[in-house]
């Protein structure tokens, strides 16, 4: 198993797919760390001071005069009312939740990039690991080798985990390192708080306990290495079940644009919290936002996209396995 997964990780190698991920990586993370700093600046050139707390007074401001206007949306509305009352309760217990530093960037990265950027990194690899090999012919070569479909599959698999980790791995030391060139390295042991619990326009502050920043990263990066995981089998099964990658990368590219879309929009849509897409901003269960549709928890989220994972490492393996090669 060891050398057919050697094998596997050859390939996906010499396709260079993983060194052109890591160079769009540095070049994202170099443009978000700009447009950061020029945020930074003009909040404090607006309002004179570097104090934190000064900032957060204005950012509740602005969300209470947003509040005020009659033109904006329910879902909006609600995810204002929510955000207010966590930055109340930052500024009543003086905690600066964006205290400049690499770490605190690499939070905010890892929480905007889990739904779409991360996802579409996975695919990008994981699109032709199996329609590859069926459109250009070698599928047959490589089944003439004394190994069981199973096992061919299995490493090929194995492959795919192993470049997702690569790949989580690269986005977080590019976004330490690259951003901590501006804003400094320091903020691992900044207290942040979770346990925020959205209920309706209300939030619940009963579980709220403190972290420090170190372990909020870890725990957003294990959630983002989830979804990467579940986003990865679902392209890998696609790739089992069709020759063409374009359309691989085509379904799941549609798939993910219109999960990113319902999110804001399904909030009166119940039975849309079983679709993998809707489910896949997990950091927002630690940082407190509300889900898109009333009663989701992360429980509920890991176990539908298990689910969805599962089913299609069940249909992958069993396509594979019994169909005809011609």
């Amino acid at each position: 198993m060891s050398n057919l997964v050697y094998n596997e990780m050859l390939k996906i190698v010499r396709k260079k797919r993983l060194w052109v991920i890591a160079a769009i990586v540095a070049v994202l993370v170099s443009l978000f760390t700009y447009a950061q700093y020029k945020r930074v600046q003009e909040m404090r050139e607006r309002l004179g001071t570097t104090d934190w707390r000064t900032q957060l007074q204005q950012q509740i401001i602005d969300a209470q005069n947003r509040l005020n206007s009659s033109s904006i949306s329910d879902e909006w509305r609600k995810y204002l009312q929510i955000r207010l009352q966590q930055q109340q309760y930052y500024l009543e217990h003086d905690i600066n939740p964006s205290a400049p530093g690499a770490p605190t960037f690499m939070r905010m990265f890892i929480d905007n990039a889990i739904d779409l950027f991360l996802p579409l990194l996975v695919m990008v690899v994981a699109a032709d690991l199996v329609s590859s090999e069926a459109s250009g012919g070698t599928i047959k070569l490589l089944l003439t080798r004394p190994v069981k479909r199973g096992a061919i599959l299995l490493s090929k698999y194995i492959a795919l985990l192993l470049s997702i980790s690569f790949i989580l791995l690269t986005v977080a030391l590019l976004s330490y390192f690259i951003s901590g060139a501006v804003f400094g390295y320091e903020g691992w042991r900044l207290p942040l708080l979770t346990g925020f619990v959205a209920q309706g326009e209300e939030l619940n502050t009963a579980n709220v306990h403190m972290l420090p920043q170190w372990k909020y990263v870890l725990m957003e990066l294990g959630l983002a290495w989830f979804v990467c995981i579940v986003v990865g089998t679902l392209t890998f099964m696609l790739s089992v079940l069709m020759r063409s990658t374009a359309a691989v990368m085509g379904i799941m590219l549609a798939a993910l644009i219109s999960g990113a879309i319902l999110s804001n929009m399904v909030s009166s849509w119940h039975s849309a919290k079983y679709l993998f897409m809707v489910n896949l901003r997990l950091t927002d269960y630690i940082s407190g936002t509300a889900p898109p549709i009333e009663g989701m928890t992360l429980g509920f989220s890991m176990a539908v996209l298990a689910v969805w994972g599962l089913a299609a490492l069940a249909i992958s393996f069993i396509v594979f396995t019994k169909r005809d090669i011609y």
